[in-house]
């Protein structure tokens, strides 16, 4: 067998991650086709209903399109903050690989029920949003099984290199899924979309069997109590480093949402209309991708983690910025890609570093501390991306998202210097302090 160090992509050559990995690819494309034809069907149901709410005395008419795809993404998000913490705990009790096969299925089931009503012609706007809310609380167990189990498929010295190409499941899923979805919804509707979503989920239950690892029995597994919920937490929010990471994420996300607007973007400034608007939505995953494969492919380690992470966030705020005052379509594009390729690079460092500061025993609680930053920011962003473009316009609310994010950056920088001192040698020193402990 070649060595791990010669080769380009070196977490693919341990068997388990390989399984693990190639299901995930496949799901990871039908879970994207699935979130456009929820989308698209909440729309279609939707379509041409206006609600009135009075404020101040006055009628307010509410079109019932907005209303219907705000819900869907509340439904979607309650769930997670609900029972994150608690999948947290449950990933560091249980055979994480028995977890991710429960939550797979369950999500397949979840899949299979939306296909099942909309070829029955039962479906309704009640019925998706509880499914949806039903799949998010699968979700809420299944990241922090996913995430937590990846450190034990590899060897420390590749699980940047692990992280990375499962950075890059998402992206190809953003870039691909969308693409499909759109054919088979004009062509056979929303149904067949789900029917392909439940087969894509085999592809990943096939590898979860498939793959040996298996929790070693020898290790202490926390007892089910708040006191272990708890101790997650003040793990997380002690440990400055990762806290920072956290904070990064949260508001580089909360404050740089831009996606939110591509369409008044796209159809307003940018004068290219929808199909102008499809493509402006291809450049952040597009960069994503470039940046993702730029990572995973390098066969240098970058040695200044915690520079790097901060010099992306950056970019990815300066980038937003620039992006609210262009109205050139080239550049616009060029602009959104670079968003995709500062959020990637700090993605895959964020991860590296959590998962090798963290125990084994508390990754997935640290990992549902996290879930709730990174659901809650872009969410909670977008509200806010709304509400000030509603007042002082859209590229206002883009420009002002930037530089806060790009001054907050700099506070964090200035403010946990662990996380501006951070290096390859850190993470080597601290894996040493773990083995001889």
């Amino acid at each position: 067998m070649p060595d791990h160090q010669t080769h380009r992509f070196p977490a693919l050559r341990y068997r388990d991650f390989r399984l693990l990995w190639t299901g995930q690819m496949i799901s990871s494309i039908g879970s994207q086709m699935q979130l456009i034809a929820l989308n698209w069907h909440i729309y279609a149901l939707m379509e041409n209903k206006t609600y009135t709410l009075s404020l101040l005395g006055e009628p307010i008419k509410l079109s019932g399109e907005a209303l219907g795809l705000g819900g869907l993404g509340l439904v979607r998000v309650i769930p997670v903050v609900i029972f994150a913490l608690l999948g947290g705990i449950v990933a560091d009790i249980y055979d994480r690989r028995r977890i991710l096969i429960v939550t797979q299925s369950a999500a397949m089931i979840a899949s299979a029920l939306l296909m099942v009503l909309t070829f029955a012609g039962h479906d309704s706007v009640l019925a998706i949003y509880l499914i949806a809310a039903a799949a998010a609380a699968v979700f809420a167990f299944d990241a922090p099984a996913g995430q937590s189990l990846i450190p034990n498929l590899v060897a420390p010295e590749h699980l940047s290199n692990a992280v990375s190409l499962n950075t890059l499941l998402w992206y190809f899923g953003t870039v691909i899924g969308p693409a499909v979805a759109g054919v088979l919804v004009g062509q056979f509707g929303v149904g067949m979309v789900y029917a392909v979503d439940v087969i894509t989920f085999g592809a990943v239950l096939a590898g979860l069997v498939m793959m040996r690892y298996r929790r070693d029995p020898a290790q202490v597994a926390p007892p089910f109590s708040w006191s272990a919920l708890r101790e997650g937490v003040h793990f997380t929010y002690r440990s400055r480093l990762i806290w920072s990471t956290m904070l990064l994420d949260f508001f580089a996300t909360f404050f740089s949402s831009a996606r939110t607007m591509l369409p008044i973007v796209a159809d307003d400034i940018l004068k290219v209309g929808v199909e102008g608007y499809g493509l402006l939505a291809t450049a952040q995953p597009v960069g994503a991708v470039i940046a993702g494969v730029t990572l995973a492919t390098s066969r240098r380690e970058i040695y200044r983690q915690g520079v790097w992470l901060l010099v992306s966030v950056a970019v990815y705020g300066v980038a937003t910025a620039l992006f609210g005052v262009s109205t050139v379509f080239l550049l616009s594009y060029v602009l959104f890609a670079l968003t995709g390729a500062g959020d990637t690079i700090s993605t895959v460092i964020r991860g590296t570093i959590r998962q090798i500061m963290t125990p084994d025993r508390l990754r997935g609680r640290m990992t549902s501390v996290n879930m709730v930053f990174f659901m809650g920011g872009p969410q909670l962003g977008e509200l806010e991306a709304g509400l000030v473009a509603a007042v002082f316009g859209v590229p206002f609310a883009i420009v002002t998202g930037g530089v806060a994010t790009v001054l907050l950056t700099g506070w964090i920088a200035w403010r946990y210097t662990s996380l501006r001192r951070y290096t390859s040698d850190t993470a080597q020193a601290h894996q040493r302090e773990v083995a001889a402990a």
